[in-house]
């Protein structure tokens, strides 16, 4: 009955210490990927030639009329009208 025991709880052990071992080598491939990436400049954060010559003038037009208008709007509130 104990060597049942004992044997069920190294086979435990084995089969814990295999998908550990799996998933850290895993982890290692997913971390060289990532480190290929970034070094390669295709990364998640890597900038796209669409977002450096299309979307950013149109963010700043859009962020500098935001602007004018709520200095627009505190002049308004400065000289007492009501918008």
């Amino acid at each position: 009955m104990s060597f049942e025991v004992s044997s069920m709880a190294l086979f435990a052990l084995a089969g814990l210490t295999i998908v550990t071992a799996a998933l850290l080598y895993g982890w290692q491939g997913w971390l060289a990927l990532k480190m290929r990436e970034a070094e390669m400049g295709h990364g998640e954060f890597a900038p796209s030639p669409a977002r450096d010559v299309g979307d950013a003038p149109a963010a700043a037009r859009i962020e500098l009329a935001d602007l004018k208008e709520r200095v627009r709007r505190l002049e308004a509130i400065a000289s007492g009208v009501d918008l």
